[in-house]
Parts: C-alpha cells; sequence; structure tokens
C-alpha cells in the first residue's frame, strides 16, 4: 500500500527538484551570456585602449611593445583568456602586434566577426580610428574554446549556491510534510488505543481545516455504530423481558399436563402451551421487525407505491379471519402513489388492522381507508370501538405498552413498528379519538390532516 506521505514527499521534492533544475538552467544559461557579453565588452575596452596607447606613443612603440609583452606574461586568471592583436596604418603598414596574432586583413569591416586560426575558432573585433594625426586600424582578438572556458567557469560558480542548497531544501520539505501529517498519526493513535466500549466522539478542536471531514465522517460512523449496539442491547433486554412470561407459562402448563390424570384438565394445559408457544413467537418476530427497522437511516431501495392497491390487498387478507362485525374498505378511485417500500407499508397497515380487530367487539364495523384530502394523502383505519383515553393517546407508540387496561392479547410493539415505518417514509403516524365514537389511527403524506 502506498504511504501518502511517501506519496506527498515524491511529488513535493520532484517538483522542487525539478524547479530548481530549471532555475539552474536559467542562471547558468544567463551567467554564460553575461560573461560572453563581459569579454566583448573587454574586447571592446582593449582595443580603444590600444589605439589610443599607439596614437600617443608612436615614436616609442619598442617600449610599448615591452610593457605590454610584460603585462601579457603577468596575467595569470583564467577568468581573463589572453588576447592577440595587431595595429596597422591604413596603407597597411605594421606598427604593433602581439606574439601569435591572427592573419586576417586588417580591411576588414568593423565590428565582431568569428574566425578560424590555429585551428580553432577566434571572436575579433576590428577598430577603426581617423583623425589628423594619423589613420589607425586595430584588431583585437580570443580563442572562443578559452573564452567558454572562463564562461563554463563563471555559469557554473553561479549554479554551485542552487546545488547545496537542494539538499536542505529537500530536508526542510521532509521535515514540514511529517510535521503536517502528524495530525493523522495522532488520530491514527487515538483510535487505535480506545477500547471496544469507548465509542465517544473524537475530538476536533487541534486538528487541522483538511482532517476535519474525515473526523466528522468517523464521528457519524461512532454514532451510528453506538446506535446500533444500543439497538442490538435494548432487542436482547426487550426480548428477555418479554419472553419471561409466555416461556414461563409454557413451562407450567407443560408441568400441568405432565402431572394431570384427566384427560380434559391435560387438553386444556396443551391448549394453554399452545397459545403461549404462539404469543411467544408473535413477540418474537416483533422484536425482530424492531431490531431491522432500527438501524435504517432510509429506504435502501424505494419506488413508488399505490396506498388504494394495499388497502385493498390488507382488506383481502383479513376479511376471511374475522368472525364478526364487518370490515369496510374506503380508498379512491384513482391510485395514490407514494415513494416507500411496499412490504414495510404493508406491515403497518396489517398492524393497524390487528390492532383493531384485536380491541373492538366482535360486531363493530373497522373501516380501511386510503384518501387524498386537501393535498394531502392518508393510509389508515378507523373503527367504532370505545376509543383510548386521551392522557394514553401519546404513549401508544411507546414499546411494549398496552395501556392500563389492555382486553386483549397482545405485545404492545404492533404500534411502535408503525411509528418507525413512518419516519423511514418521512410520514407521519396519527392517532385520536372521533368526536361521534370510534378511534382512528393513520399515516399521512403532505399537510396535516384534518378529517
Amino acid at each position: 500500500m502506498q504511504s501518502l506521505r511517501w506519496r506527498l514527499l515524491s511529488t513535493v521534492c520532484i517538483a522542487a527538484l525539478l524547479g530548481l533544475g530549471l532555475s539552474g538552467a536559467l542562471t547558468y544559461r544567463k551567467a554564460q551570456q553575461e560573461a560572453e557579453e563581459l569579454m566583448d565588452g573587454h574586447l571592446a575596452q582593449t582595443a580603444r585602449l590600444l589605439l589610443a596607447l599607439v596614437r600617443d606613443n608612436e615614436s616609442h612603440l619598442a617600449d610599448l611593445a615591452t610593457r605590454l609583452a610584460t603585462v601579457r606574461s603577468d596575467r595569470a586568471s583564467h577568468y581573463d583568456p589572453p588576447l592577440e592583436f595587431q595595429i596597422r596604418r591604413a596603407d597597411g603598414s605594421l606598427l604593433l602586434r602581439s606574439e601569435h596574432p591572427p592573419d586576417t586583413p586588417l580591411s576588414a569591416s568593423p565590428g565582431y566577426t568569428v574566425i578560424e586560426h590555429d585551428g580553432h575558432r577566434w571572436r575579433m573585433l576590428t577598430l577603426t580610428l581617423n583623425e589628423a594625426s594619423g589613420d589607425y586600424r586595430v584588431q583585437v582578438g580570443q580563442s572562443i574554446r578559452l573564452r567558454d572556458r572562463a564562461a563554463l567557469e563563471v555559469a557554473t560558480q553561479s549554479v554551485v549556491p542552487i546545488a547545496l542548497m537542494s539538499p536542505v531544501l529537500l530536508l526542510l520539505i521532509y521535515y514540514s510534510v511529517r510535521r503536517g501529517l502528524q495530525p493523522l498519526d495522532d488520530l491514527a493513535a487515538e483510535v487505535a488505543s480506545r477500547s471496544p466500549e469507548n465509542l465517544k466522539p473524537l475530538a476536533s478542536g487541534n486538528a487541522p481545516l483538511e482532517v476535519q471531514p474525515l473526523l466528522a465522517a468517523l464521528n457519524r460512523l461512532i454514532f451510528r455504530l453506538r446506535g446500533t449496539l444500543e439497538s442490538e442491547r435494548r432487542f436482547t433486554a426487550d426480548a428477555a423481558h418479554e419472553l419471561r412470561t409466555p416461556l414461563a407459562v409454557v413451562k407450567i402448563q407443560a408441568q400441568v399436563a405432565q402431572l394431570s390424570g384427566n384427560a380434559d384438565d391435560r387438553q386444556h394445559a396443551l391448549a394453554q402451551i399452545v397459545a403461549g408457544a404462539d404469543r411467544a413467537t408473535r413477540v418474537l418476530e416483533q422484536l425482530l421487525r424492531l431490531a431491522r427497522l432500527d438501524p435504517l437511516a432510509r429506504l435502501p431501495n424505494p419506488g413508488e407505491i399505490d396506498l388504494t392497491a394495499l388497502a385493498r390487498q390488507a382488506v383481502a387478507d383479513t376479511a376471511p379471519t374475522r368472525e364478526a362485525g364487518v370490515i369496510r374498505l374506503q380508498v379512491s378511485d384513482s391510485p395514490l402513489l407514494v415513494r416507500g417500500d411496499g412490504e414495510l407499508l404493508q406491515i403497518a397497515l396489517r398492524n393497524l388492522l390487528d390492532n383493531a380487530v384485536r380491541y373492538t367487539p366482535p360486531d363493530s364495523t373497522i373501516t380501511v381507508f386510503a384518501r387524498r384530502h386537501d393535498g394531502a394523502l392518508s393510509l389508515g383505519v378507523i373503527d367504532d370501538g370505545r376509543g383510548v383515553p386521551p392522557d394514553e393517546l401519546p404513549r401508544l407508540v411507546e414499546r411494549f405498552y398496552r395501556g392500563c387496561e389492555p382486553s386483549a392479547e397482545g405485545s404492545g410493539l404492533g404500534l411502535a413498528i408503525t411509528q418507525r415505518i413512518a419516519e423511514l417514509h418521512e410520514a407521519r403516524f396519527e392517532v385520536e379519538n372521533l368526536a361521534g365514537g370510534g378511534f382512528e389511527a393513520r399515516l399521512c403524506w403532505g399537510r396535516t390532516w384534518a378529517a
């Protein structure tokens, strides 16, 4: 696996080295040009000086040649390549020359030229001086090979500081990257040192701005993990609490059936065992359903659901099991579409219908409806029973709450499951006692429902 630190270091170091290399190349080129221009200027200065010396000392040219030879012999610096020169009159007569001057005729046009001399290329400058005292021409030259060597020395010395600075710059980059990524190391150490029970949010006060999104994501994950673990603990506690009673009943009735010598008593005990097992099964199914719904933050694959079709299906599934009374269907002629999970909505409606069947007299009327009213959609159940005491209405969605005087068997989880399904569908779950008598429970989408 590639390290982020080494990836960043390699990228920054390569960029820095490329920048230093480009800077060194440009500096080297510029230094070469400056050195060549400086030596061209030196040629021009020397040529003018020679013209002035010859003009002022024409009667003492022998002594002047001796002094110039002495100056040439004292030259020691490789930054100042030796010069070769010759000075003549306009008629071509030689006045003064160095030891090995080029043989280029002085009739050449004034200015800089490049010639071949002794197998090497030379940079030459020709100047003229026309005065009343005489007409002089001077030619001064330098070997281009020696000039290039001198220019190379100058350019190399200008690049040396950049070369010496490169290792220091790379060390500073390494230190800066290491220090800049230290918060990630600290965060990794903090996470690694935590125990499984420590699910507190990670502190983000000293973290840099770039690490804040990572910390926020980790804290959200910790929050979801804490919620999941809490749901599992709650499920375990709820299951132990709710299954204790039916299992105890099953055990007692099994002992009664085992010890009873009367066939009718034994048959009654066995029936109670079956009823206790059914109740335990219902409680376990409801608990497993809640355990599946609790961790969900949103529906995984919502689709378009027709509330009208849901209501018809619920009535069709429940009517054959109704021993007495009437189950009516009240739906719209047109489809009522919402986005959601059809299976979950079917469970919610089935819970509402099952509650109405359990808690109303056998001869009562139950209405399953799917409506559109004032821009809002609703799906629910109405019964003509005696309703619920007003102070108990807010508590109906609490888990395992079955009212102060439960009149039927139940786990107290049906409405809690319906409430959770409504939340996942961004709907409201509402319950109320009707003014003319009866009870209504519904899921609403859109505006607040007004019956």
